[in-house]
């Protein structure tokens, strides 16, 4: 079979490797979608400092099942699935107490394991050990249920911020991630979705796509001024920031209205890790800075439970489908922000 490696950094190859044989407690499926993310783009560049290189990348995972071990139950052939990428050991601290999404021994696919950018993959035991096998609706794409992870990851944001009802929602970052966030904050009942964004090509065609009720270029005056207009001088009640942007953190503090919620999303560059935070904004407004990392396999599990229902359509957001062959050019078109959601089909 083909894979797609990580050696180094800049050096990803396509490679042939043995077609995999699950062991008695793992399932092998054929890959049928592998999306790409900012995520990837950075370990093609920098690489990860969780990552086991050479590895095969990608974790984003949809596909169909090929193999079952003799001890795995409730999985047939053909059975059509979707895989977590962050996996949880289950035992620690964190996972006791109902926080998986931050345990201390997380593994993950494409990082430990061997991941989707790949025509086969196994499933292994460590996913199944926590219930990271999600089945795909019939009415869903292999494609869509990709996405089931990066909303997955979204949902957790949400959760912690406690977007909900009435709330005027501000996303800074009009890439995938900022449109999953416009999407599942209308899901959860928000009154107003503001998306902002620097790159007004890619605001506009992200604003025409997922529809806030107000699109903002960054570029364009002050942005902190134009939300506060925008809210009749009360600022947002969450400001989500889906961008890899210290300025951003910033000034997303100063939009909030008062007992406002500023979500850190988008992690920062390790050498750019420090942001100026105006302490007595945040204590007399008292204001909450939280922060947010990954998804639970349970988070996975409800993600693709709102895609299938359609209260958070993903199909429009995939803009590019390639083949495997074709990965180191759906790495680019994502660095270069000319996609939305590049799926990778093996």
């Amino acid at each position: 079979m083909r894979v797609a490696r990580f050696h180094a950094p800049g050096d990803i190859r396509l490679e042939t490797d043995p077609d995999p044989v699950a062991s008695d407690d793992e399932v092998v499926i054929r890959v049928r979608a592998c999306s790409t993310c900012g995520t990837d783009v950075k370990i093609s560049r920098s690489g990860h400092p969780n990552m086991s290189a050479p590895q095969v990348m990608g974790h984003e995972i949809a596909g169909e099942i090929t193999q079952v071990g003799a001890r795995v139950d409730g999985w047939s052939v053909g059975d059509r699935v979707q895989v977590i990428a962050a996996i949880p050991d289950g035992t620690c601290r964190e996972c006791r107490s109902g926080f998986p999404a931050v345990c201390r021994n997380q593994l993950s696919m494409g990082y430990q394991f061997a991941g989707g950018f790949a025509e086969h993959m196994i499933v292994p035991r460590e996913v199944l050990a926590v219930d990271g096998l999600n089945r795909i609706p019939d009415t869903l794409s292999f494609a869509e249920a990709s996405l089931a992870e990066p909303l997955a990851c979204v949902l957790n944001g949400q959760q912690i911020a406690g977007v909900g009802d009435g709330d005027t929602v501000v996303v800074i970052g009009a890439g995938p991630i900022g449109c999953l966030h416009v999407r599942l904050a209308r899901a959860r009942g928000s009154e107003r979705v503001i998306l902002i964004d620097l790159n007004a090509e890619r605001l506009a065609a992200s604003a025409a796509l997922v529809q806030p009720d107000l699109a903002l270029a960054a570029g364009d005056g002050d942005i902190v001024e134009q939300v506060l207009e925008a809210t009749g001088g009360d600022g947002a009640d969450v400001v989500i920031t889906a961008a890899a942007s210290g300025r951003a953190q910033e000034l997303g503090l100063q939009m909030l209205a008062r007992r406002g919620r500023l979500s850190l999303f988008g992690g920062l560059p390790k050498d750019a890790a420090v942001i100026a935070l105006d302490a007595n904004l945040v204590h007399y407004r008292e204001l909450s800075v939280l922060g947010v990392n990954g998804s639970s396999p349970a988070h996975n599990a409800e993600a693709l439970r709102l895609i299938a229902t359609g209260a958070v359509p993903v199909a429009d957001l995939i803009t590019h489908r390639l083949p495997l062959e074709q990965v180191l050019d759906a790495i680019e078109l994502v660095a270069r922000g000319e996609a939305i959601k590049v799926t990778i089909e093996p």
